[in-house]
């Protein structure tokens, strides 16, 4: 991916992009991972006057993004769109009874890719959801996510959008330590691992060798 000059990039999803952003600073991009690939685009790409904005919200689904796409995306017309969804509808079956089949979860983003497609024709990253296995119990999660996950990875086979292999690269870092360093929760990282979704987003937008 060749980012071009006035580019403007948006992160899209739920808590882990959200990650404290202030929703009354519409420049407030958090202090996870979407803070620091824009810090490192910004860096490494003064000249091209790149523009970054960050909407996660936390707690959403897929189809919670699909409901404020027009506002959300739509209308700020990005070029590039980097999506990172799916472990809140896994979660919510779990916690609150509220399954999101890997049907619904698939017509809910393939509906997301081609609004924007459609109407933006940006670019897209697509970014698959991860667990791990912190606390114990987030193992038997498994069975609910590992079909989300290839839904995100056949979407992007299918739509020629760049895919971000988070549950992989989160699982090999989890080799050398601890899961609970990565993800205390098993899911929201640490400030290590939002260090480790820029980077491989970053590596997949081809910025990073």
């Amino acid at each position: 991916m060749e980012f071009q000059e006035n580019d403007i990039i948006l992160f899209q999803g739920d808590s882990i992009t959200d990650c404290g952003r202030n929703y009354e600073d519409p420049s407030s991009l958090g202090v996870g991972y979407a803070l620091m690939t824009a810090a490192r685009l910004g860096l490494q790409y003064p000249e091209k006057k790149l523009t970054f904005i960050n909407r996660g919200i936390s707690g959403n689904r897929a189809a919670d993004l699909q409901q404020r796409w027009n506002k959300d995306c739509l209308e700020l017309k990005p070029t590039v769109v980097s999506i990172y969804i799916g472990i809140n509808d896994t979660w919510r079956r779990f916690d609150s009874g509220e399954e999101t089949t890997a049907a619904q979860f698939e017509a809910s983003y393939r509906d997301l890719i081609e609004r924007t497609q459609e109407a933006a024709g940006a670019k897209l990253i697509l970014i698959e959801p991860f667990v791990l296995p912190v606390p114990e119990d987030r193992k038997g999660w498994r069975r609910d996510l590992d079909p989300k996950i290839h839904v995100v990875r056949g979407l992007a086979r299918e739509y020629g959008a760049a895919l971000v292999p988070l549950d992989g690269l989160f699982a090999a870092a989890s080799v050398k330590t601890a899961p609970a360093f990565w993800a205390p929760d098993g899911v929201h990282p640490s400030p290590a691992g939002h260090a480790l979704i820029a980077e491989a987003w970053l590596r997949t937008a081809g910025a990073i060798g």
